[in-house]
């Protein structure tokens, strides 16, 4: 029941930020500061819990930390199903660090109506818990929904210039892909229920009758359009650009952190395992997708002149890595794309709050308006460097290593593809060392005396280099915690010999 927990302690801390608004305008950031606290100790017994209950899936055994089961309509097959194993306890935990981060990054941010905005922050951190957690599909879209809603909020009341057309940019696209993604759930669920007989929208039910033929096909494909807007995948990402560029820090930090890795996720829980045999037609073109959106993506970033969009452009290109890993499904390949959500998850966070940093105290994202930074702000700027050095996948920490294996999976099932990938690490490269340049080194341009790093954001920003360097020195606990569910989910996609042939670990 401690997911649960987490989750009903996110809606009514949102709830709780928004009325203590009215007494002062701090109590909300307080609020919603220490709702992630205990969120966050309310998860660390269930690193050492080991799996409760077995739950057989597809005829084969996988292991629940936690596994809560209630019915909810049950006259449409609908339940309370909620699920806790290594993958989604990885990606909760990683949800509510970078909520934590997120609070941190909007304090002096944010001034108006703070409450609202707070309770906004940790709805979307509610909704992206019980994506992660729900194993009943339509409580999976209404989670996506809870998750897509406050965000839409936080972008078009708090963001920049251009705010209304990035926020109706991203519902547009997303509302879009959601339409898509429930007449899938329907169809899907109506085609097993001929099939078996039973009306029901559990995971374990769809994953014991899996639909194949044209039929799964055009089902599979609603999946994977929704979860390719969200990744972002290449060509799905115009909408990513204008809603970073556009969203205040602490959407940023979230957007790129936990929102994106929703994508990934369902790719990964959803759309392979539940349509093994269409997925299997479908992984060369998603692999070339992943390689081109890894170069799209990294030359794209290499022509901007916005620091935001920069780093927008580059998280396009690192979800590129993920997508490919995902399709290539081998052992190391997904294994890889695990730890490359978390690493890109962490990082690119960490870059967006020095690119928030950097505008609230400069009033620009404009590279060219920027030099000498490192010289007036010297903390930001080694901070600014450690990240940036990740972005582009230096050994010894975590982006590395999630690429690395990825690549490594990938290779072993077409290596054309996998080497055409490999030109984004060159241009990644480039980019990143420019942006570096461009913005910390050289002469000193406008402002002089600017205020570095403070207290407050190195508390965000320490922790944030000190999971790198652990992802990077020694992966072997993320490993050893996703690898049972990724083995799971690799047999019941294999239940047919003839299925993912050579792609077997």
């Amino acid at each position: 029941m401690m997911m649960v927990c987490v989750m009903l302690l996110l809606f009514f801390g949102g709830v709780l930020a928004w009325l203590t608004q009215a007494w002062h305008k701090d109590y909300p950031r307080w609020i919603s500061l220490a709702t992630c606290l205990i969120a966050g100790l309310l998860l660390i017994p269930l690193f050492s819990a080991g799996p409760q209950q077995q739950v057989m899936v597809a005829g084969t055994a996988t292991g629940w930390i936690e596994l809560v089961q209630a019915p909810w309509i049950p006259h449409f097959g609908i339940s309370i199903l909620l699920g806790l194993d290594g993958l989604s306890l990885l990606m909760v935990a990683l949800t509510i660090f970078l909520g934590f981060v997120a609070v941190l990054s909007s304090w002096n941010e944010i001034s108006a109506n703070t409450g609202f905005f707070q309770f906004n922050l940790m709805w979307t951190l509610a909704g992206v818990v019980g994506v992660f957690t729900s194993l009943d599909l339509f409580l999976f879209f209404v989670f996506w929904e809870v998750m897509l809603i406050p965000m839409y909020f936080l972008i078009a009341i708090w963001g920049h210039e251009r705010k209304s057309y990035a926020a109706m940019k991203f519902f547009l696209f997303t509302q879009v892909s959601s339409l898509l993604m429930i007449i899938s759930i329907i169809g899907l669920v109506l085609a097993n229920s001929i099939d078996s007989g039973i009306l029901s929208f559990s995971y374990f039910d769809l994953l014991a009758h899996p639909v194949g033929g044209q039929l799964g096909w055009y089902l599979m494909l609603g999946f994977f359009i929704a979860f390719m807007v969200k990744l972002p995948g290449f060509p799905f990402h115009s909408w990513l650009p204008d809603a970073h560029t556009q969203a205040p820090t602490a959407a940023s930090v979230l957007l790129a952190g936990i929102l994106l890795k929703t994508g990934a996720y369902g790719l990964i829980r959803f759309t392979v395992p539940l349509f093994p045999e269409a997925s299997l037609a479908l992984a060369d073109t998603a692999m070339l997708l992943g390689a081109i959106g890894i170069v799209y993506g990294a030359m794209m970033a290499f022509a901007q002149t916005d620091f935001k969009r920069l780093v927008a452009y580059s998280s396009v290109s690192h979800m590129g890595f993920v997508l490919l890993g995902v399709y290539a499904w081998t052992e190391l390949s997904i294994q890889g794309s695990v730890m490359q959500m978390v690493a890109h998850g962490i990082s690119t966070a960490a870059l967006f709050m020095i690119a928030g940093a950097l505008q609230q105290r400069l009033h620009t994202r404009d590279m060219r308006e920027m030099s000498g930074l490192w010289k007036t702000m010297p903390r930001m700027g080694a901070i600014a460097m450690f990240f940036i050095v990740a972005s582009l996948g230096m050994p010894g920490l975590g982006n590395f290593v999630g690429e690395f294996l990825i690549l490594m999976g990938a290779f072993t099932v077409h290596a054309g593809i996998t080497i055409f990938a490999t030109l984004g690490l060159i241009t990644g490269a480039i980019y990143a060392l420019i942006a570096m340049q461009q913005v910390f080194h050289g002469p000193i341009k406008g402002a002089r005396g600017l205020n570095d790093f403070n207290g407050r954001e190195l508390t965000a920003m320490v922790p944030m280099m000190m999971a790198l360097l652990c992802l990077g020195v020694y992966p072997q606990p993320i490993m050893d915690m996703v690898n049972p569910v990724l083995e799971s989910l690799h047999l019941v996609t294999t239940a047919e010999p003839s299925l993912w042939t050579g792609r077997t670990p």
